[in-house]
């Protein structure tokens, strides 16, 4: 990469090969460690340089890496890796004039090579201006030369084709990545990249809300043998809510190769996540027998399995585990599951969510970094980063009311999607977003960077796709968390929590790991846009008193059901009526009807469904007078959603965040009295409610009406109370002097 051949030490080529090695195993703050001594050893090594700003990019550290880049290239000026790459990093960072000069310079340097001419052509469609377009279609032009002068130039040009619709993807533009992928498509014929590009439009057709034409064009594709094929099809099946047809396919290909162990390993998966946790289990049973199946892999699976069958201190321990073993991808999973374990104290929550996220805030950013205006009175920008805003998300059903009704003058909003499903909840969502960006994990810190956000908040915690490692290693002057994790992250750099007086009262300030903003009323704001009408309460006549939980079934812990074994003991003739999704599952209903009988309760006491729509569920809240609220972990959506739907909702209110939600909501609602001290008083008040069933269909009528008139199910006054918080948390955080 020099210019001239240099000789290096034997301690400089160690650093560099160590480097080399922890950027391909995935371990980032090693390799930028490594290559520093390599570059400390060998300063005039290019390749060092470039090796450094590698793996600082993959930390995030994208103005860091610029520098590396820069150093590289005053070294070798004609670097084609460094010249391309530094492209790459300054487009990121906002600076288009200075990336299409990098990337012509790499054009320069390699004159055959497509890479860089790509890229300069992806770079002019995201600019603005008259004659960007022209530019773009210019470069892109010398790409498809470049790839039609190499070996094999048609499929060369059909993969260029391809690579610049799903750039177009990733922007939204679904009506001009069509158009590149069906050019793609004519180019390849019946080649091997010709199934990969039907799959991406199949793709584009689900995002367009084509759906005939991508179930035909799934359907044929379906019928490959290839399995990377049938794997990747399978995915993009989940993605959008197919989860038999994703089971199906998988299913299919373990028939094509019943020896191959990953088949039976990822048909487990996709089972796992259809709620099919008996079936999954025969298959990975099946992939652990042929003794190929990684140690992490069978260990990540199993405890998937346990918690979604309510063992979570099995899913604690494997998760744990596979952390100490060095594992650290599991950390945000342990730190899920001990919310969820009756052994573990608030304390020990707290004190075990800032261990396992201690060193993820090293190196990071300070806040005077960014050099932001302080001043309190001026538009702040906002931003949001999630993946779940699509239908039935919970953060999907609490946010759209908010985003409904944002003060985009006074909060400029930006919301980072890292999510791959695309809805009508997401398509509404992203017109309500005064800016929508869909980003990865890679990309989001520089564009948070470039966008100048100054209040960015997390909205998915440790829960699947989040980005909280950027968010440790600091992104915006102000960072905070809400919605998304019911509770302290734990994680560095965090510097606020959105709760309220209830939820997250001043005395356990102690077990928050980041400062707490208290919005007046409640934490979250239930305002469906869709109509639910009440369902008839008088038809409940004549039917046994009816408890229920629509909680998923992680949250059924053995103090749970001990606890409503207590209720039922107490209320002769009760039932208790459960929905969740794993109780699709045989085998979980089994497991649940054994574990209430432990405790003398009789299966006919019990009834159990599998899931349904939203619309279904919401009206079968008719069969259930009153809900149980679990422990540690209550309910949020749910208790909300009974609440609207006329269920009144008994709840134990806890220590921490999770534990609280149902005390907060039934407080908001004006009834404190269904808020339970310890396990005695929740059964005492059990009884109690039972007692008068005329009195308690009285307040199932009345019920939604008393909501609406409380300020916590105002929206509009809700919306206006978070925007005031959000304001505040800037001025506390950077202001001297505040009015």
């Amino acid at each position: 990469m020099s210019p001239w051949p240099i000789s290096i030490s034997p301690a400089a080529a160690a650093a560099f090969n160590a480097a080399n090695a922890a950027l391909r195993e995935g371990r980032f703050a090693e390799a930028v460690e490594a290559a520093a001594r390599a570059v400390a050893r060998a300063p005039e090594l290019a390749s060092a340089h470039v090796l450094r700003a590698r793996a600082l990019r993959r930390l995030g550290e994208e103005t860091a890496a610029r520098g590396a880049y820069e150093a590289a290239l005053r070294i070798d000026p004609k670097s084609f890796d460094a010249l391309l790459e530094h492209g790459n990093v300054l487009r990121g960072l906002g600076e288009a004039d200075d990336a299409a000069a990098s990337y012509t310079a790499a054009m320069a340097a390699r004159p055959m090579d497509a890479r860089p001419a790509l890229a300069l052509a992806r770079l002019m469609e995201e600019q603005p201006g008259p004659d960007t377009a022209e530019r773009a279609a210019v470069a892109f032009q010398k790409a498809l030369d470049r790839a039609g002068a190499g070996p094999e130039p048609v499929t060369a040009m059909a993969g260029l084709c391809r690579d610049m619709a799903r750039f177009r993807m990733e922007r939204t533009d679904l009506p001009r990545a069509l158009e590149a992928l069906r050019q793609a498509r004519l180019l390849a014929g019946s080649a091997t990249l010709a199934p990969l590009i039907d799959l991406d439009i199949a793709e584009a057709y689900l995002r367009l809300g084509m759906m005939d034409e991508a179930q035909a064009l799934m359907e044929r594709l379906s019928a490959s043998e290839d399995p990377s094929l049938l794997r990747a099809l399978a995915q993009l099946a989940y993605r959008f809510n197919f989860w038999a047809e994703a089971v199906a396919i998988l299913t299919r290909w373990t028939v094509l190769r019943p020896e191959d162990a990953q088949a039976h390993l990822d048909l487990a998966d996709m089972q796992v996540k259809a709620w099919l946790l008996e079936d999954a289990l025969t298959s990975l049973d099946r992939a652990e027998a042929s003794g190929a199946v990684p140690a992490v892999a069978s260990a990540a699976l199993r405890a998937s399995i346990a918690n979604r069958l309510g063992d979570a201190e099995t899913a604690l321990a494997l998760y744990e585990g596979l952390v100490a073993g060095g594992q650290e991808s599991f950390a945000s999973n342990a730190a899920m599951s001990l919310l969820y374990a009756d052994s573990v104290t608030p304390e020990v929550v707290a004190e075990r969510h800032r261990a396992l996220f201690v060193s993820w805030g090293q190196d990071a950013r300070t806040r005077d970094s960014f050099g932001a205006d302080p001043n309190p009175d001026r538009p702040l920008r906002i931003g949001m980063v999630t993946g779940d805003l699509h239908h039935q998300h919970p953060v999907n059903i609490f946010m759209q009311p908010l985003l409904a009704r944002w003060d985009h003058a006074r909060l400029p909003l930006t919301i980072y999607n890292m999510g791959t499903t695309v809805d009508d909840q997401t398509r509404l969502a992203r017109r309500r977003a005064g800016t929508w960006r869909d980003v990865n994990t890679v990309q989001l810190p520089a564009q948070v960077e470039a966008d100048r956000i100054d209040i960015l908040i997390d909205l998915a915690g440790h829960t699947a796709g989040g980005g909280l490692r950027a968010f440790a290693r600091r992104m915006a002057p102000v960072q905070a968390s809400f919605l998304g994790y019911p509770g302290s992250t734990g994680v560095p750099n965090i510097d606020w929590l959105i709760g309220d007086p209830v939820v997250t009262p001043p005395e356990a300030d102690p077990l928050c790991s980041e400062r707490v903003m208290r919005l007046p009323n409640t934490v979250f704001c239930f305002a469906p846009e869709a109509e639910y009408p009440l369902p008839d309460f008088n038809a409940s006549q004549g039917r046994p008193l009816t408890f229920g939980s629509f909680n998923n079934i992680p949250k059924l812990t053995p103090r749970t059901i001990r606890l409503w074994a207590n209720v039922l003991h107490a209320v002769p003739g009760a039932r208790l009526l459960l929905r969740a999704p794993s109780f699709k599952d045989a085998g979980a209903v089994t497991r649940f009807r054994r574990l209430f009988a432990d405790h003398g309760i009789d299966a006919d006491r019990l009834g159990f469904r599998g899931p349904v729509g939203l619309d279904v569920m919401m009206q079968s809240y008719s069969e259930i007078d009153i809900a149980l609220d679990p422990v540690p972990y209550c309910g949020g959506t749910t208790s909300l959603q009974a609440l609207w739907m006329g269920v009144p909702v008994l709840t134990l209110e806890g220590g921490q965040f999770v534990s609280r939600m149902g005390a907060s909501f039934m407080t908001a609602a004006g009834l404190p009295d269904w808020v339970a001290r310890d396990d005695a008083d929740y059964v005492a008040k059990a009884v109690a409610v039972a007692q008068d069933r005329a009195a308690l269909r009285d307040l199932k009528w009345s019920l939604r009406a008393r909501l609406l008139a409380q300020p916590s199910w105002d929206a509009d006054h809700y919306a206006k109370d978070f925007g005031a918080a959000l304001r505040r948390m800037w001025c506390e955080t950077t202001c001297r002097e505040c009015n």
